[in-house]
Parts: structure tokens; C-alpha cells; sequence
């Protein structure tokens, strides 16, 4: 059995070298097995190296079976094990599947809804609209959803994901088509999932939870490349969209819990070559790798429903509210943390790899067949969150994202301050107000939901959106500002 040899933290923290004006690297030295490439600005590197998050790359460049590069996105924060932000491929056959470099939250990811309206319609009306979504979609901790399912259909929401849903009458076809993996794994085997975490997802199935989700109600403030927008179905600045971001809940953080421990159990020497327990892995060949990437993918496929019902519920909202006739339309669903079985070209060869995405947008380009036949032509939408209160972005995938980050790309903003920090440093109520003299509202299922954050706690997601589209995995298409939001 291959592992880690020796504590890579004991050795000096290397300094990165700057390649250009977007990327950085860190040479191969010591125990990594491949160099580390950072995709940042100086800007942005100068706030990676006040965390642990370089470290935790150059930790994750260790790793058995790792191809090409230990690479960090833009937002690249410190996590659990991997960075947030942190991307590997590893061998499909020799290499390793690790938990951690695929989160808690399995299948955390955004959702974008295009509507017929434009702010002109919605701005006098967002109060009310907020609290008609805060019914249509309970947020927070305690958050309980309209759809109660027993053990027989928790496991065939694991199994069939979004799907499940239109065949029991909510949502459309196309949201299906238009969703990564049209919102289901067929590698899923419920068996692999916990009780205890079937417990915990079975009244959550439509809700959003605490933390930085969020349902937020935007309208298009620019358009950098009108082609692909219209492509995407945004047809002019001052549209009205919706953007949801949520994930899996305490299904996808028990089974990350259950196999985290399990690995630890079965592989202590593994553990005990580790910097941190939380970069624990299975060798990919193990039965224990097997069966988590198994569970991993039902927790996936219960993310995906998760999303799907409540896009079904924000559309059902935005037609009684606003009549009928309000057409809202997917414009894509995509997964930030998750691993896949991918080919992608190492040195020259092509090879089957697992791609951890951690925090990580996918940004396959033109042709690919992953992506719905309609976007093939431009590439695959990629959405950019900001934190509450500042932009979000609609970018594309580029081929040179599949040539030079395993088709990856930022997911976010990413953290400057810990969720405890930020409830130190700001009030909730001060922050609200702040935001409403802004024309942006917000209604929270708890105060800690608005002070933990802040938009100052998180980095500046223009520049993270700019080094991106500097650095070609991700093409800028539109900027997206908000209006109203749903907090959990």
C-alpha cells in the first residue's frame, strides 16, 4: 500500500514562483510527487499565503497516483484536508480517492433560473417576493421540506436523483437537460449510505440549508459576450434571474463523516503519515474507495434532487406571484464538490482519472459530450457566486480549462475570515441595513445567516472572476447584481 512518507508539514513552506500576471507555482520539491499551480493574481496570492491553504496544496501534491498538478483555483481557501478551491486528478487505476478532496457537502453547487421579468417589474415587489419564497423554500437549520419521504423513496432518490422528481410531477424535462449529469449518477448504491444519514435527509429534499446558501434574486447588470448569452437564454441587461446555491445537507456530511471514519479505521498507517487526518484516502483499487464513491454519488443524486425541487418551488413562487405567464426557464445546475471518472491528457496521454473538485466548477468547453447538445456549440455555463451584496458572474468553459486545469475552474468569492470571525467583527442588523439603503434585502432564518456573511468577509469575486477569464478557464459572459436573498 502506497502513502504519504513522512509529515510533509515539517519541511519550510516553499515560496511560490509567479509564472504570469494569473498563475504561480510551486516547484516539485521534497515529498510531492507533482509541482503545485495556483491560478491568482498577486492580489489574491498575498491573501492564500495568510492561511493554510498553500500548505494544504503542497500537502495534496503528496498524494498517490496524483497527475499533472496539485492545482488551486483563484478563491482557493484553507478546508479540511484539501484547500477549498483545490482541484487533483488522480490515477484511475494506482491512484487514490480521498474524501476530503471532495467535501463535506457533497454535491454543494449553484443553480441558475432565467425569467421573462425584468427589475423594473420585480424591485417594487421584492419584500413580498422574499417572503413567498421563504415559505415556498424553508432555509436554514431547521428547515424542514413539504416532501416527506419514507425509507423506499429516500433510496429512490438516491438512486435516480433529479429524476425521481419529474417523474413524480415536478419540474420539467428540461430542467434535466439542463443540469450536469441531468441531475443523476448511475454509479449510486443507497446500500453504501448510512441509516443515520438517510435520517438526516429525509425531511430536507427542497430546502436550503445554513451557511453560504442562499436563493438570490438578481437581474443581469452587464453582458461581456451577448453570443453566448443568448445562448444561454440571457437576452439583455436588467432580466431578472435566479440563483440558487445549496447542496446535499447532513445526508452528504454524515456519509462524508462515515467514510472519513471508516478510512481512518482501515488505513492506519495511512493516517499516520498524514499532515492532517482529514487528507485521508482509500487506494482507488480498495473496496472502501469503491464504496464511497458509490455513496458520494447517491449524495450527489440527492443534491441534485434537492436542487431541482427547489427550482420547481421558486418557479411555482415567481407564477402565482407574478402571473401565469412568467416563463422561468434552468439555465444550467452544476456540482463544487465532487469527484469524477474523467479522461483528460497527462504528458501527452490520454488517461482515466479521478478529478476531485473541491470547491471547483467544471468548465468543459465547445464539443464536449458531457454538456447539453444546445450549449455544445459555446461551451458549458459556469456560474460564480459572490457573497451577499456583491456580484455574481455567468462564465463558459474553454477548451484550454480541459488543456490546463482538468476542465476546472472557481466556484466563489472564497473565505477572508472564519465564519466565527465574521460574527465577531459584524452585527446582523447593521448589515442589513447597510444592504437595504443598497436596494438589497434580505431575510434570514437566523442572524448568525447574515453576520456570518458579510460581504467583507470573503475575497473581492471580481478579481477572482478576472483572473479567470485572464487565465482562460473560465470565458466572462455576464455579471450578475442582486436584489433580494434568502439566507439559511
Amino acid at each position: 500500500m502506497t502513502s504519504i512518507q513522512g509529515k510533509q508539514e515539517t519541511n519550510p513552506l516553499p515560496k511560490p514562483r509567479k509564472l504570469n500576471s494569473y498563475s504561480y507555482i510551486v516547484e516539485k520539491q521534497g515529498n510531492m510527487r507533482v509541482p503545485v499551480k495556483i491560478f491568482a493574481s498577486e492580489a489574491l496570492m498575498g491573501k492564500m499565503v495568510q492561511d493554510r491553504c498553500l500548505q494544504q496544496g503542497i500537502n495534496v501534491a503528496a498524494l498517490p497516483g496524483i497527475q499533472g498538478y496539485s492545482f488551486m483555483m483563484p478563491d482557493a481557501h484553507q478546508g479540511y484536508g484539501f484547500s477549498i478551491g483545490g482541484v487533483a486528478a488522480m490515477d484511475a487505476a494506482c491512484g487514490c480517492i480521498s474524501p476530503g478532496g471532495i467535501g463535506y457537502d457533497i454535491n454543494c453547487g449553484v443553480r441558475l433560473l432565467a425569467t421573462s421579468l425584468d427589475k423594473e417589474q420585480v424591485y417594487p415587489r421584492i419584500k413580498g417576493l422574499l417572503d413567498k419564497l421563504f415559505i415556498a423554500v424553508p432555509p436554514g437549520m431547521k428547515g424542514k421540506s413539504h416532501l416527506r419521504l419514507d425509507a423506499r423513496e429516500m433510496d429512490e432518490v438516491l438512486s435516480e436523483g433529479a429524476q425521481w422528481l419529474l417523474k413524480k410531477g415536478y419540474g420539467t424535462e428540461d430542467d434535466l437537460k439542463n443540469c450536469e449529469e441531468e441531475g443523476r449518477l448511475p454509479y449510486a448504491d443507497p446500500a453504501k449510505v448510512s441509516v443515520q444519514a438517510k435520517e438526516r435527509g429525509k425531511k430536507h429534499v427542497g430546502t436550503l440549508g445554513s451557511g453560504n446558501h442562499f436563493v438570490e434574486v438578481q437581474y443581469v447588470g452587464k453582458i461581456f459576450d451577448r453570443n453566448v448569452a443568448l445562448a444561454f437564454g440571457i437576452e439583455k441587461e436588467g432580466q431578472v434571474v435566479i440563483l440558487i446555491h445549496t447542496g446535499s445537507r447532513g445526508l452528504g456530511h454524515q456519509t462524508c463523516s462515515d467514510y472519513l471514519r471508516r478510512m481512518e479505521d482501515s488505513f492506519p498507517d495511512i493516517i499516520a503519515s498524514l499532515p492532517e487526518k482529514d487528507l485521508v484516502y482509500a487506494p482507488a483499487a480498495s473496496g472502501i474507495a469503491q464504496d464511497y464513491f458509490k455513496a458520494m454519488c447517491a449524495a450527489a443524486n440527492f443534491a441534485w434532487a434537492n436542487r431541482h425541487m427547489i427550482g420547481h418551488e421558486v418557479r411555482k413562487a415567481f407564477k402565482e406571484f407574478f402571473g401565469p405567464e412568467t416563463d422561468v426557464r434552468t439555465v444550467y445546475d452544476v456540482a463544487h464538490n465532487i469527484a469524477k471518472l474523467e479522461k483528460h491528457v497527462v504528458d501527452g496521454v490520454e488517461k482515466e482519472v479521478w478529478v476531485h473538485r473541491k470547491g471547483a466548477t467544471r468548465a468543459f468547453g465547445p464539443g464536449r459530450p458531457e454538456i447539453p447538445k444546445h450549449y455544445r456549440s459555446v461551451g458549458q455555463p459556469i456560474f460564480i457566486p459572490g457573497s451577499m451584496g456583491t456580484s455574481s458572474y455567468v462564465l463558459v468553459g474553454t477548451e484550454k480549462a480541459y488543456r490546463e486545469s482538468f476542465g476546472s475552474t472557481a466556484h466563489g468569492a472564497g473565505r477572508l475570515l472564519s465564519r466565527h470571525a465574521a460574527n465577531q467583527q459584524y452585527r446582523a442588523e447593521d448589515l442589513k441595513k447597510e444592504l437595504e439603503e443598497q436596494k438589497i434585502f434580505v431575510k434570514a432564518a437566523s442572524f448568525r445567516g447574515v453576520s456570518e456573511e458579510a460581504p467583507k468577509a470573503y475575497k473581492d469575486v471580481d478579481e477572482v472572476v478576472r483572473v479567470s477569464d485572464e487565465a482562460g478557464i473560465g470565458r466572462l459572459v455576464a455579471q450578475l447584481m442582486p436584489m433580494g436573498v434568502i439566507k439559511g
